[in-house]
């Protein structure tokens, strides 16, 4: 007989993960209240603050010390007369007024995703998306893009998620050999706006489909880059795509089924020049399927959003363009779990 059951473990991570909604729910709230955004550059005693959100006066203790104890809020001296403050990374990430808000996100989580999450048994057992199709049956971006402002919302989500894997991708990729970048599924063009900040040289176009292209517009205006970053509008399962000596997709592939993200890699080599590269900038799964948690569970996550769409790994990238003719490939790590997957023409 084993002498396991002998050794005490430790539940610890056990219950940690089995409560983690515990916590998420508490942050999402917080942000969905407008907590880091009301309090901004103040230091604000917590009766206070509670009146400024809206919350019961009984529970104005537990939530914003709980905040404190995660670490998303600071707090001065204890009691009734302690006084609450944003650290640093609350300051810069949960801030709606900040330029680096991530909290659009945590909205759209705490809106769609918790509730949707809620069904993932029954995702794992019939394979179907668990989302808005569940009820109306329309596809979940026929239903966004009905929808402009509910459009608007989801791009400024995305864009808070993805901007610092562009810049970081801005930063570490050799664009020397390029003159022309496309950016496939580029939504408010950020991807093409931080590129163009860094590198004068290039040309780049943000492509999607056409209720996006006034947000791009807008967004990249805003920017100041108007003179080097264009927009495109089409389908990119209907037209070809525009010839770029770069083409990136950020978060776009793991959308799709296997089939889909076939037609993408191909069209994206057909419109490339000799020599030209895709990028793929994604929370890519490592190699042996053990380390990226959060890429396992983003690729939950389409199962919930999409029923047959998947996360994958560089290997599986690396086969698949290899099929569509491409010769030479590697992954460039850009920040946390994101990593960028290149193929060469």
């Amino acid at each position: 007989m084993s002498n396991d059951s002998a050794v005490v473990h430790d539940p610890s991570p056990i219950l940690q993960a089995a409560f983690g909604f515990w916590s998420s729910k508490v942050l999402l709230t917080a942000v969905e209240f407008g907590v880091f955004t009301k309090l901004g550059s103040r230091r604000v005693m917590g009766a206070e603050l509670g009146r400024e959100v809206g919350i019961h006066p009984q529970r104005i203790g537990d939530f914003f010390d709980a905040l404190v104890a995660m670490k998303f809020l600071g707090r001065e001296g204890n009691g009734p007369e302690a006084v609450y403050y944003n650290t640093p990374a609350g300051t810069q990430y949960l801030d709606r007024s900040s330029p680096r808000y991530v909290g659009g996100i945590l909205e759209m989580l705490n809106t769609r995703l918790f509730k949707f999450w809620h069904d993932l048994p029954e995702a794992l057992r019939t394979g179907n998306p668990q989302n808005e199709i569940k009820h109306s049956g329309k596809p979940m971006f026929a239903e966004l893009y009905s929808d402009p402002a509910r459009l608007e919302q989801f791009m400024g989500a995305m864009t808070g998620l993805s901007r610092i894997n562009f810049e970081a991708f801005a930063e570490k990729f050799d664009f020397s050999k390029f003159k022309t970048l496309l950016d496939v599924g580029g939504a408010t063009g950020l991807l093409c706006t931080e590129v163009a900040k860094r590198h004068p040289h290039l040309r780049c176009t943000s492509f999607d489909l056409p209720p996006v292209e006034p947000i791009a517009k807008k967004c990249i205006a805003a920017a100041g880059v108007s003179g080097r970053v264009s927009t495109a509008a089409g389908d990119f399962f209907k037209d070809p795509l525009p010839k770029a000596d770069l083409i990136t997709m950020g978060m776009i592939l793991h959308d799709w089924n296997l089939e889909k993200k076939m037609h993408l890699i191909r069209a994206a080599y057909d419109a490339l020049p000799p020599g030209g590269a895709l990028v793929a900038i994604e929370a890519l799964i490592d190699d042996e399927r053990r380390e990226n948690l959060f890429g396992l569970l983003m690729s939950l996550n389409m199962l919930i959003e999409f029923g047959d769409a998947f996360d994958y790994s560089g290997a599986d990238f690396r086969k698949w363009c290899g099929e569509a003719g491409f010769k030479r490939f590697e992954v460039m790590h850009l920040a946390g779990p994101a990593s960028a997957a290149i193929a060469y023409k």
